[in-house]
């Protein structure tokens, strides 16, 4: 069974920063595209960032050169590193591994920033 836990959200004030962490658990992490998601209130989940197993990143126009999505598998862990953040980037912010057509969400984790 795969678990996706995040953790690190938090209200910070514009131009702070903040890191997530999704820890997975019950394999595939080293196998998987892990992506970020965020959903605001009465708005549909959009993509933020991924990686790929090899290590590939891409990023949504509007976090790029803001926000860093890295990999330590060994700790099979996804990190969201957002620097510089806007109060746009508020919503629940949500871990999401992709292997051969299963995707698996965690429960996701608040992120509030404030002007």
């Amino acid at each position: 069974q795969v678990q996706l836990v995040e953790s690190g959200g938090g209200s910070v004030q514009a131009g702070g920063s903040l890191r997530l962490s999704c820890v997975v658990s019950g394999g595939l992490f080293g196998l998987s595209v892990m992506g970020w998601y965020r959903q605001a209130p009465g708005k549909q989940r959009e993509w933020v960032a991924e990686v790929t197993n090899s290590g590939t990143t891409n990023y949504a126009d509007s976090v790029k050169g803001r926000f860093t999505i890295s990999r330590d598998n060994v700790r099979n862990t996804v990190y969201l590193q957002m620097n510089n953040l806007k109060p746009e980037d508020t919503a629940d912010y949500y871990c999401r591994l992709f292997f051969v057509g299963v995707t698996y969400w965690g429960k996701g984790t608040l992120v509030t920033v404030s002007s």
